[in-house]
């Protein structure tokens, strides 16, 4: 018998019992060549139904559905995947590329299809194992498959870590750390050899996971007894050499490794497995859980061992196997102890598993659909070990666990973060809300009582430049009661409408940070809030320096706009202005010389003659009111163009100054959302599995 020896080149370690001096192994039964168990893996025909009296065991809780994803299991041998049948326990399905390798159930591609299985899908990518089909003689023709997923594994990595450096000042630093530890562990187990598989062997106390692990070893490594827990720390065996820094990465110190008995009649190599032994998940020490949940995280895939008094234990399933759905392709599920279950008990006993992991959301590599490998074996009689076997033979040798169990990671991570990237609704600043938040500014800057009182201005200065002379004075002397009468002193009334303007502003500036963050996910609406406010700060003062500029105005990126109206600014003359003060003057000349005229006549220093002086006087008294009047008809038209020029100029600069403060900040930050959200739709879009 071949000595059991350490591959790592660690110091021999004497100490531990020889199993050089046990009895030859190779007598026993040769597994390759006993009957095939695929009714174990695939269609069972008799189910148990949920619920049922007769369903041996009980799964505590209810169990929700999660879809599960991933990738794996070939088509099985004369049967393509386009013509698979689903039972509605597949949760996924996929078509598979006609040269990928042979066996059931070994890799491949698919989409997620929840419909018939009621399980509600949350993408995943992983690894999945191999049933009972034609075995593979090695990893021939399955490089390019490699090749492909590693090429998109990349793709979606290198999205993931752009998206987190996007995010860090966005985010909170712990929505991002789970993205950030699976980017780190698949950069570490991206150094390390490819052509090794890392597989642990996982289950509760008694489930017979140690037995299982000495027989799938050829000799017995890793201790068995009554003793519970009986698997104290994790033991590593390798079947090929160059494994050392994969066990440096699980933590398995070089006493904890061990290479298995070469035994010459296996049909199965498992050319570059490493298996490792794991102590119980379900343990009474929190350290050896500790040590269940740490090397999960890290291996490429897993064999969950269970047996028929706790394989419906709800610890199993609500806290591994259902958060794992996702690792699907990388998991094989196994029902140990068959041989102490009468007549057909085991496949009712795995039917209802199937059941149980089918409401867990975890696709069943069944029909040659990807998905979990489920078989029936008795680790103590070696009944089903040779199926095992062979199909962790065609699993590692398509070498695919390890880029499936990272995409099947970062499944998980994009899911887990789609409520921090996506949302259902409609995102972006639109047109409505700009135009709202234009209005709301030239509201707060009085655009429109600055355009009332341009046009007003035009038509004073028609009224003086045009007026009669004596109507001039009259609402001179109005103007100067006027000035008598209590009011509110300059200084007042322009703090109180500085105050109403600011809170104008602060109001629009609100509303259109509302309005751009409306649609978006919690973090990004409030970056969006912020950046607005960030930009409102400014902006009443910027606003008042528009309303009190000079006549060369500023906008508020800069530019020179033209002249503004502002308080005690002239309004320009008209070519008529000149004509029509000429009439009025003459008219006021002629009622001047009409009554001098008239006066002279009445003292008698001229001949009387109250004709001419009469008509002279009475044209310029009724001349004069019909050229004001003419005048200002004429002002009308030109004086509400001018106010409404200056109320235009106004609102301009003032959408100009706000553009310039709220709006571009604002924009800056959507498109940074955009930017991250382009990243976040590679991450979860180029799947390692195809989905």
């Amino acid at each position: 018998m071949t000595a059991v020896t350490d591959h790592t080149g660690q110091p021999d370690h004497s100490g531990r019992p020889d199993h050089s001096g046990q009895p030859d192994h190779s007598g026993r039964p040769d597994h390759s060549g006993q009957p095939d168990h695929s009714g174990y893996a695939g269609q069972s025909s008799h189910t148990i139904q949920s619920g049922s009296s007769g369903q041996p065991g009980g799964f505590v809780g209810s169990v929700g559905s999660v879809g599960s994803g991933g990738s794996g299991g070939s088509v099985s041998s004369g049967r393509s995947a386009e013509g698979a049948w689903d039972d509605g326990l597949i949760a996924r399905r996929v078509a598979e590329a006609p040269d990928a390798g042979a066996g059931d159930g070994s890799g491949g591609t698919r989409a997620v299809d929840a419909t018939n299985s009621g399980v509600a899908g949350s993408g995943g990518a992983g690894s999945g194992g191999a049933g009972s089909g034609a075995p593979v003689s090695g990893p021939v023709g399955s490089m390019s498959e490699a090749e492909t997923y590693d090429g998109r594994l990349t793709q979606r990595l290198d999205a993931l870590r752009e998206l987190v450096g996007l995010s860090r000042t966005r985010l909170d630093g712990t929505v991002l750390t789970e993205s950030v530890r699976v980017l780190d562990e698949a950069s570490a187990r991206r150094r390390l050899s490819s052509r090794h598989t890392v597989v642990a062997v996982a289950g509760a106390t008694g489930s017979g996971k140690s037995t299982l692990f000495n027989a799938l070893a050829g000799v017995p490594l890793s201790e068995t007894g009554l003793r519970r827990p009986t698997t104290s720390t994790p033991i590593a065996c390798s079947w090929t050499d160059g494994a050392a820094g994969l066990l440096d990465r699980l933590g398995i110190p070089g006493r904890s490794r061990r290479r298995p008995l070469q035994s010459q009649q296996s049909g199965a190599e498992l050319d570059g497995l490493v298996l490792v032994d794991l102590p119980d998940h379900d343990s009474a020490a929190p350290d050896h859980r500790e040590q269940v949940d740490r090397i999960l995280a890290l291996v490429d895939a897993v064999i969950w061992v269970v047996d028929p008094e706790k394989y419906a234990d709800a610890m199993l399933h609500e806290r591994y196997l259902r958060p794992m759905a996702g690792h699907a392709e990388v998991m094989f599920v196994v029902l140990n102890q068959v041989d102490r279950l009468p007549g057909d008990a085991a496949e009712q006993v795995l039917d209802d598993l199937r059941r149980l992991l089918d409401e867990d959301g975890i696709a069943l590599g069944e029909y040659g659909e990807p998905g979990a490998t489920v078989l029936a074996l008795s680790a103590l009689t070696g009944d089903g070990v040779g199926e095992l076997r062979e199909a962790l033979d065609q699993f590692t040798n398509r070498r695919l666990a390890p880029v499936r169990r990272i995409g099947a990671d970062v499944d998980a991570v994009a899911d887990g973060l789609r409520p921090v990237y996506t949302t259902r609704r409609r995102t972006g600043l639109s047109e409505e809300a700009r135009e709202e938040f234009t209005d709301r500014l030239a509201d707060a800057v009085g655009a429109a009582a600055a355009g009332q009182a341009a046009e007003r201005a035009w038509i004073r200065g028609a009224n003086r430049a045009c007026g009669t002379p004596w109507l001039r004075l009259w609402r001179w002397y109005e103007r100067r009661r006027a000035a008598d009468l209590p009011t509110l002193t300059p200084r007042q009334q322009q703090a109180e409408e500085e105050a109403t303007a600011r809170q104008r502003v602060e109001h629009a500036v609100r509303a259109v940070g509302d309005a751009a963050a409306a649609g978006l996910p919690e973090a990004w609406g409030q970056s969006v809030r912020e950046a607005a406010l960030r930009g409102g700060e400014g902006l009443p003062e910027a606003l008042d320096a528009l309303a009190t500029a000079s006549p060369a105005a500023r906008r508020g990126d800069g530019r020179v706009q033209g002249p503004l109206y502002t308080v005690g600014t002239r309004p320009p003359r008209p070519g008529w202005w000149p004509l029509a003060v000429l009439v009025q003057a003459m008219m006021t000349l002629l009622q001047v010389a009409g009554g001098l005229w008239l006066s002279a006549q009445i003292l008698g220093v001229v001949s009387p003659n109250l004709g001419v002086p009469v008509l002279l006087m009475l044209a310029g008294i009724v001349g004069g009111p019909c050229v004001e009047w003419a005048s200002r008809m004429a002002a009308k038209g030109p004086a509400r163009r001018y106010g409404q020029e200056a109320e235009r100029r106004l609102r301009e600069a003032a959408a100009a100054c706000g553009r310039a403060r709220v709006l571009d900040p604002v924009a800056a930050e959507l498109l940074r959302y955009r930017e991250v959200r382009e990243q976040y739709v590679r991450v979860a879009g180029f799947s390692t599995t195809g989905r």
